[in-house]
């Protein structure tokens, strides 16, 4: 029912007024703009518990496994909001999560952001920034979007998962790896 608040801010962005940050922003004012942190949290630890359950891929849960065998320092790079994303990451051991922060005041989720949409040339940013970091290990990066192409081209090993057609044939004159993750 909150969904018609979204529609200005859809208009803008399909005119080019408004990039894809501006249309999370809305997106998250209008359908959850005020919600309780409780409630939030609640739906995060059923919406975790369920995509650790069924929803990873095998071999996303390997490659996981894998780099934590050898040691690596684990961080999870998303676009997607903190809301949910921390606790993905906190429930798959990642040591860092790098992600689009959101606004709260007190326990009401406002849902304007706190930090640049992290997508893009704010990837290639976050990942300069613990390359900075973590400047005397390797850094394999993962994506999955033609627009993550950017960063994972900066890794030392950039690995494109179940992309698009366009993504793939992009990221092989890149020199990214592509795979096809069950």
């Amino acid at each position: 029912m909150r969904l018609p608040r979204l529609l200005p801010a859809l208009a803008r962005f399909l005119l080019r007024r408004a990039d894809r940050g501006q249309l999370k922003s809305a997106l998250l004012q209008a359908t959850l703009g005020g919600c309780g942190r409780a409630e939030l949290d609640a739906w995060t630890a059923h919406f975790v518990a369920g995509l650790l359950g069924q929803g990873l891929l095998g071999d996303a849960l390997a490659a996981i496994a894998g780099h934590r065998r050898r040691g690596d320092v684990l961080a999870l790079l998303s676009a997607s909001p903190d809301v949910y994303v921390a606790a993905i990451g906190a429930a798959l051991g990642f040591g860092e999560v790098l992600c689009t922060g959101v606004e709260w005041d007190g326990d009401r989720l406002v849902g304007r952001l706190t930090t640049p949409n992290r997508r893009g040339v704010e990837k290639v940013r976050c990942l300069a920034d613990l390359r900075a970091r973590h400047a005397q290990l390797p850094i394999t990066a993962y994506g999955n979007t033609h627009a993550d192409l950017a960063h994972l081209g900066l890794a030392d090993r950039g690995v494109l998962v179940n992309g698009s057609r366009r993504a793939r044939r992009a990221a092989r004159r890149a020199g990214v790896d592509c795979r096809v993750w069950r």
